[in-house]
């Protein structure tokens, strides 16, 4: 499974491209609004840090307004994903930007027919937000895995990126389940390295080497 930091902090980022643990990066309005300077700035940093994909969303609703954000957003640099909500605009523009060529993130997908339709529009990754779906009382990872089957039935090339991720639990089942990628903000990348065991194990090591 690649694993993305969901981040749009450059000091995230390079915390964790030290780990060598992260492939690529996912970016949101509200994640680049949270930092300060110029966004095209930083987008254009954060790709220079990291080789892989780094998704950046369209603002505007208006389809046309959609393309031509498009087109500005590939031009920051080549590794740039655009991420598209998946509405019925959003497909036309999904759509639309699969014939030029423009990979596209299809973002804000809660369920598995959402998920096939922008699969059909063309999508390279499909963005299911497990934390928001859990915290409407329905099951997020229930979501990844009738998405997982649906795209397996159709032997669909489509990556399903695992989203809104709160927990190391959220990481572990998307793992299980098969999704291509799964993307983290940083607290839960530290988390997943944590295991009480390995901090009494450790320190056991060291005593037991302190009184050789």
């Amino acid at each position: 499974m690649k694993i993305f930091l969901d981040s749009a902090n450059i000091d995230h980022i390079r915390q964790a491209k030290s780990l060598g643990a992260i492939e690529g990066v996912t970016t949101n309005p509200s994640l680049l609004a949270r930092e300060k300077g110029d966004w095209k700035k930083l987008v254009r940093q954060i790709c220079k840090e990291i080789d892989g994909p780094v998704s950046v969303e369209v603002i505007a609703t208006d389809p046309a307004d959609m393309l031509a954000e498009a087109r500005d957003l590939v031009k920051i640099a080549p590794n740039v994903v655009v991420k598209v909500p998946v509405t019925l605009d959003g497909l036309k523009v999904i759509h639309e930007l699969h014939q030029r060529g423009i990979e596209t993130n299809a973002t804000l997908v809660f369920s598995a027919n959402q998920a096939l339709l922008a699969a059909k529009a063309g999508a390279g990754y499909v963005s299911p937000f497990i934390g928001r779906l859990d915290d409407i009382g329905q099951d997020g990872m229930q979501v990844v895995q009738d998405i997982m089957t649906v795209f397996r039935n159709y032997d669909l090339s489509t990556q399903v990126l695992a989203a809104s991720i709160r927990h190391v639990n959220h990481f572990l089942q998307a793992a299980l389940l098969g999704a291509d990628a799964a993307t983290v903000p940083l607290a839960v990348l530290l988390d997943l390295v944590k295991h009480p065991l390995t901090d009494i194990g450790l320190a056991k090591f060291l005593d037991d080497w302190a009184k050789r």
